[in-house]
Order: structure tokens, then sequence, then C-alpha cells
């Protein structure tokens, strides 16, 4: 039976471009893989039909045979041609899949073919940083000790002695990954000899040990602003752990906690604040001084008659706004005390009041009158 034409196989013109080309290779290679057509006994043989097509129409050399003389160009008889044998050599699938496979994966995998040894970005750096309510209130400049990876002096990062250079690594020519073909796909793992590097270093740096990177703690001037709450995330670009092989350095970020305050309670950008005020100021009313957050004393009139609980609310007066938002709130709750540790004439003054409560209101005189008798009764 007489080969279908190459072009014709794969769907695309005779002056079709190497990249349409590779596009209707991985069209047809995803339609016709036979783990998706085990119902269709042709497949298989499709597949490879595909597969032999691009190998041959992929390559420069034996396109430009094929265009001149066809199927005739990889019979034995054209042997000194360029091309000559079989298409696809010893392994038509592998050769040509592999194309594909690293178009679709190479960024996965940490580049395409070649390359030699490939720069690493540094690690990101989480710092924990706890401020009082105050400060967050403020905003400050803060000193950081961080503990880090930096780029060793002593060897510019290349992790080999002084004036010594790394060598290429034998087992995955510096590509710093191996394939291993299985069935019809080729798999790649890191290269076990150089752990993905692609290079070997015959004499590695004494002051490193051959790591191209030493650890140090650093101490980082850090901007807190005005606002911050827990869980705000401060970045600082460049500020982690050194690359590798000459890789940017990875960012640090800091993680604020702010501590709890002994007055204040904090939502969003509100405070809240508990105010004890005494029975008497709470029923004839008055004026008291309650403490502001920025260190100050703010005076809050109480109306006569206030319960435990009433809330007020001081415009203005809580968290400033992060990145220039609007302040908040402060909201102080009244807590009315009980007198305790009376004096005789402050019990006799209460017991003068308690009289005069019932004859001005003999409703809830006689309503306790009531319950006294019951719990009377009950005792008895």
């Amino acid at each position: 039976m007489s080969k279908r034409d190459y072009y014709e196989v794969l769907g695309v013109s005779k002056g079709a471009s190497a990249e349409d080309l590779k596009k209707a290779y991985r069209k047809k290679a995803k339609e016709l893989h036979p783990d998706r057509n085990s119902d269709n006994p042709d497949a298989e043989a499709q597949f490879k039909e595909a597969n032999e097509a691009y190998d041959v129409l992929k390559d420069a050399d034996k396109k430009a045979a094929y265009d001149r003389f066809g199927h005739a160009a990889f019979d034995g008889g054209m042997g000194g041609r360029p091309g000559g044998g079989h298409p696809g050599g010893n392994g038509d699938f592998a050769s040509a899949f592999s194309d594909v496979f690293d178009d679709l994966f190479g960024d996965f995998m940490g580049g395409g073919r070649g390359g030699g040894a490939r720069a690493q970005r540094g690690s990101d750096l989480r710092y924990n940083l706890r401020v009082t309510l105050e400060e967050a209130f403020a905003g400050l400049q803060k000193t950081i000790n961080v503990p880090t990876s930096v780029s060793c002096d002593e060897c510019s990062g290349t992790g080999a002695e002084a004036g010594a250079e790394p060598t290429v690594c034998p087992t995955c020519s510096g590509m710093g990954k191996v394939r291993a073909q299985q069935g019809f796909f080729t798999v790649e793992r890191t290269c076990p000899n150089c752990q993905g590097t692609g290079q070997k270093i015959q004499n590695p740096c004494k002051s490193c040990g051959g790591a191209g990177r030493k650890h140090k703690e650093r101490s980082l001037s850090v901007n807190i602003p005005a606002g911050v709450e827990t869980g705000t995330r401060i970045r600082l670009s460049g500020e982690g752990e050194a690359g590798l092989r000459g890789g940017p350095t990875g960012d640090l970020y800091i993680f604020i906690e702010v501590a709890e305050h002994p007055i204040f309670d904090r939502e969003g950008p509100h405070l809240h604040c508990r105010v004890p005020v005494s029975m008497a100021s709470a029923a004839l009313g008055g004026d008291i001084e309650v403490p502001t957050i920025d260190g100050g004393r703010s005076r809050v009139k109480i109306p006569a008659g206030s319960q435990s609980g009433r809330q007020m609310r001081l415009r203005s007066k809580g968290m400033p706004g992060l990145r220039g938002g609007p302040r908040g709130d402060m909201y102080i709750e009244l807590a009315v005390e009980t007198p305790v540790n009376l004096t005789t004439k402050q019990k006799e003054l209460l017991r003068d009041f308690e009289k005069l409560s019932e004859e001005n209101n003999p409703e809830s005189s006689s309503f306790f009158t009531k319950v006294k008798s019951f719990w009377d009764s009950m005792k008895g």
C-alpha cells in the first residue's frame, strides 16, 4: 500500500511554516492517541503515520529532500541523500513527540532543551512582627533582625573556589534534567547527579562549602504605616534569600500582629472602651473624662438617669485608616458602679433615699412589698 502524502497526513499545505506544522501535529496527536481511541483499531496506525510525517517535516534537511523526491528520498536506494533510511530512525515517536513535549511542558520543567545551568530565584521569607495598639495608631520605623541566606562573597555565588569554573554535568549534559522513554511518552526528572543545576563543582568554595550562599542575620529598617491591624502584610522586595547561580533575590513578607490593649478593644478602625461611672453621676448626670488612644483625654457629658450598658460615640477618636482612609470612631460603654464599704452616714442617706423613692413611686413600693411578703412566707 502506497504511503499518503505527509502534508495530507497532517492536514497542512506544502508551504506551511514550522509553527503551523507543530500545531497541526499536536492536534493530530491528541485526536489519534491510542489511549483516547480504544474503540478504533486504526487509531494506532494513524497515530504512527502522523508521527512519521512530523518527524520528517520538522527537520529542514529531511523536509527539503521530501519536497524534492517525495517518499523515495527515504528508500534504501537513496542512502546518500539527506535523510536517507527510515524517516523515523529507531524511535519515530520519541523524536517527534519530544519537541511537542518541550513546547507543552518545558516551562514547568525548568525550560526547554540545552541551556546549561539555570539561575534560580531565592526563596521568599516571612517575619512575624508584634506591635502595640499605640504603635499601630501612630505608625513607626522599626529595626528588625532577619536570619537569611546571602550570596557568598568569596565565590560570588558560584559555589566554586576562586578562579575555578564549574564543569558541565556529564549525566545531563548541562540540562539539569534527564529523560526516560516510557511507551509513547517521554518522562523528565531532575538530574540525580547535579540536582538540577546542570553543573558539577570540582573545587568547592571553602567559605560556603559549594552552596554559593551563606547564612547571615541582617538588620533591616521597616516602615510600619499608621492604621495597621493584625493580618496586615508588608512586602519588602528583594530582601529575601539570595538566588542561586546569579538568580534574583526573593522577597521578605512582614506579617503584623497587634497586641491586645488593657483598655481598648478594636473592631476594624473603631475602638471600644468600658468606662466606670458612679451611681450618683449616672443618676444625676454630669461630665466625665475618658482616655483616648493618642494619649489625650476627652470630656463626655453623661445624661441624667443613664444605665449600665449605655453606649456613646466619640467621632473620629478611633484608629486612622490604612493608606489614607477615614479615621474610625471611639465607642464608650457606661458601667454604673455600686458603692461598697459605705460609712454609717452614707448608709443612712441611702435609706432615706429609698424611703423617698417609695413615697414618690407607690406602685414600685407596692410591688417590692409583695415580693418581700412572698419571700417571708417561703421562709416560714
